[in-house]
């Protein structure tokens, strides 16, 4: 059941253009229908019933959309359950994170439907479970470069081909609605034609492409770069490789995992000066062991060590996705890349609900769009959040 009517007073919201601080915002069936500077009229809510909620001054901000994430707390995509799917989306809740994309790794043909098929079970299931929304399924290979694999199982890299995407996009038809590949392997130009006539993402990652080949993906229709620099050719000053063709094409958004560890924080300066904010989306690409202590895990099969928050792969030391959260992600963009709440939010917001399209109803506050918020208290961590303006997580 959609939440109750809602009335939310002495907060600071992030609004769509503007900050009200301080503001109030009334919520009727899980969406906002009146936002307002300073305390809400008496007479404008005087015989109806509502909750009120006292947001003591914090920051109330939209739910952030995160469009990489293979899992947490002990869960992965590629566990193949709902109930796994679920487990991930209760915990990245708890970080404000109101809408996600599961994320699959490289893998045998069945074990991505499997995901798939389970992710759409939890898509009908995860918010009466207390959970994030299930957006759509972001398939990461298996068309990828097997010189790029990262922390994924080259065993099951496959060349692109029209026929296997045909059948995973009919797992769950609507579902997929992103798809990263290497643009340099033969039959990829066709493939990305392919996926944007059915109206999926398509994003280059994993890639030894040059500056030419990527340029000529982004010309046949891809618009996104997975988690860029990481498992890409970096540039070089006589080839700028797929990172110079991501920051030099404007129409293309750029993933960045803000951890510190995967990008270093001057160049994710060097980023926001090229891209704007309109160009960057925040992802986590957090995996099974976010939200558990130091140890080792499994990744796709393989060893993965976690040392002091930081992922890598046993035997090669090698970036193994990260234990990174959205709230996380917004303070590190804020405090070491310097860029404004503002920014920050959209980033983790706005700009992923603009790509998926939903940015009719989601990424901001504003009338006539769902009720997808969170607070965030002085040291901006999520202590609150609410989807359809039902309350899921309050931080004990």
């Amino acid at each position: 059941m959609i939440g109750d009517s809602l009335l939310l007073i002495n907060a600071r919201i992030v609004g769509e253009d503007k900050i009200l601080d301080p503001g109030w915002m009334h919520v009727t069936e899980g969406v906002i229908d009146e936002l307002g500077h300073g305390a809400p009229p008496n007479e404008l809510f005087s015989g109806l019933a509502y909750h009120q909620v006292d947001a003591r001054g914090q920051w109330v901000v939209p739910g952030f959309i995160d469009m990489h994430v293979h899992g947490a707390n002990g869960a992965d995509v590629m566990d193949g359950t709902s109930s796994a799917i679920e487990k991930i989306g209760q915990f990245h809740i708890q970080h404000g994170t109101t809408g996600w994309l599961p994320t699959t790794l490289t893998a045998p043909i069945e074990a991505l439907e499997k995901s798939i098929q389970a992710s759409g079970i939890a898509q009908q299931t995860a918010w009466r479970s207390g959970s994030a929304q299930v957006l759509g399924v972001h398939l990461e290979g298996p068309f990828l470069s097997p010189s790029k694999m990262g922390a994924q199982n080259p065993v099951f890299v496959q060349p692109p081909n029209i026929s296997i995407m045909k059948r995973l996009l009919e797992t769950v038809p609507g579902l997929v609605r992103k798809v990263t590949l290497a643009p340099e392997q033969p039959g990829a130009l066709q493939l990305i034609q392919f996926l944007r006539e059915e109206k999926v993402i398509v994003s280059i990652g994993h890639t030894v492409a040059s500056y030419e080949e990527t340029i000529k993906a982004f010309e046949a229709g891809a618009t996104h770069a997975t988690h860029v620099f990481n498992a890409m050719n970096s540039i070089h000053h006589r080839e700028p490789g797929a990172v110079g063709a991501c920051l030099l094409s404007q129409n293309v958004i750029c993933e960045l995992i803000a951890d510190g560890h995967h990008v270093h924080p001057e160049v994710l300066k060097l980023v926001m000066r090229l891209k704007g904010k309109d160009g960057v989306i925040l992802i986590t690409d957090a995996i099974g062991a976010t939200g558990k202590p130091d140890g080792v895990y499994q990744l796709g099969g393989m060893n993965i060590v976690v040392k002091q928050g930081i992922s890598t792969l046993q035997d090669s030391q090698s970036l193994a996705g990260s234990t990174l959260t959205m709230d996380e992600a917004i303070r590190n963009m804020m405090i070491q890349v310097g860029v404004t709440l503002f920014e920050a939010i959209q980033m983790a917001s706005l700009i992923p609900a603009r790509e998926l399209g939903l940015d009719h109803r989601k990424g901001v506050l504003a009338v006539g769009h769902d009720a997808d918020f969170v607070l965030l208290d002085e040291s901006l961590l999520a202590s609150e959040t609410y989807i359809l303006g039902r309350r899921l997580y309050r931080r004990s």
